[in-house]
């Protein structure tokens, strides 16, 4: 019995020091924080990230842009223009040298004021030089009903509502007066008023407003002569055919100075009563896709000066003449 008692007081101690150990609840010791490691304290603070720069998407071509023009050649103006290219809206090459098929003036040497235009029209457009290419177009032929072989035709084509029935006409890129050219030992030279030309004879190419012009404002008692081009009319008028010709004034100092010995420039025409401002524009097909692009883009010219510049370099520095009186 005793060893049996003995035994059980030592078990019951020993689970009574297991229970004392397991139901500790006093308040838990507070250690301290561990003091960093070298690794740790040398880590720099950390920077915010980066913003990825992002790339703005390619812009949408707009309708004007080359690819989205219906052109007769794809990635390629095709200009038209008469032949042969008068000065001073075409200038010839300076050494001599003719393109084919060009005679007098080239076009495509940018020489000139309509030659100058229309390389910095078709760079407004989006065009290099090396994209344009030029074609012989008859002068009426580039407003007539029926197919154009052109994208654009820029050949001193003055706006008339009739014109625009059959073909596109952009807005204005030059303003001008008709001029009477003459030879300077004929009676006419010395005249200075409309009323005082009715009584001569004058010439001037078919379908065109300087006709147009003769009748109207002129309003001579003579018949007037009806030629193919003014090369035509030119021989007539030294032939003594005719007393003068009646063009758009630049032409007109062309004729007088340069194609012409003893040539004179009498005078410019005024408008006739309530007509609007005459003015050259670019044809284009009927409802071309391209018309609406060609004003925004002479809108442009006008604005930057740049029209303005071309117009002074071949034009308006070189040409004066009195403008007739009534």
């Amino acid at each position: 019995m005793r060893k049996t008692t003995t035994l059980s007081i030592a078990l019951f101690a020993i689970i009574a020091v297991a229970c004392s150990s397991a139901g500790v609840t006093g308040s838990p010791t507070v250690s301290e924080a561990p003091a960093p490691s070298a690794a740790i304290a040398s880590v720099a603070p950390t920077e915010a990230p980066a913003e990825t720069p992002t790339t703005a998407p390619p812009a949408t071509p707009g309708p004007c842009d080359p690819a989205n023009l219906a052109l007769l050649a794809p990635g390629t103006l095709t200009i038209g223009t008469d032949n042969p290219a008068y000065s001073p809206y075409f200038e010839g090459n300076a050494d001599g040298s003719e393109t084919s098929p060009w005679k007098l003036g080239d076009p495509t040497n940018g020489q000139g004021f309509e030659s100058a235009f229309a390389y910095a029209l078709a760079e407004q457009l989006g065009f290099s030089a090396d994209q344009v290419v030029w074609t012989y177009v008859p002068f009426a032929n580039s407003y007539k009903p029926g197919p154009k072989d052109f994208d654009l035709d820029i050949n001193q084509v003055s706006y008339r509502p009739k014109r625009a029935v059959a073909a596109d006409l952009s807005d204005g890129y030059y303003f001008l007066n008709q001029a009477v050219v003459s030879k300077s030992d004929n009676p006419i030279a010395a005249v200075t008023s409309v009323a005082g030309l009715a009584d001569y004879r004058f010439g001037a190419q078919v379908g065109t407003t300087s006709f147009e012009t003769i009748t109207d404002v002129i309003k001579p008692t003579q018949a007037v002569g009806v030629y193919d081009n003014n090369n035509d009319a030119l021989a007539a008028l030294r032939a003594g055919q005719i007393d003068a010709i009646v063009v758009d004034f630049p032409t007109a100092y062309y004729m007088a100075n340069v194609q012409m010995a003893k040539g004179t420039v009498v005078g410019q025409l005024p408008l006739a009563a309530g007509a609007e401002p005459e003015h050259f524009s670019v044809v284009l097909p009927k409802d071309s896709s391209v018309t609406a692009c060609v004003n925004t883009a002479i809108a442009a010219m006008n604005a930057d000066g740049s029209l303005a510049a071309i117009t002074q370099e071949w034009l308006s520095d070189k040409i004066q003449a009195p403008v007739f009186t009534p």
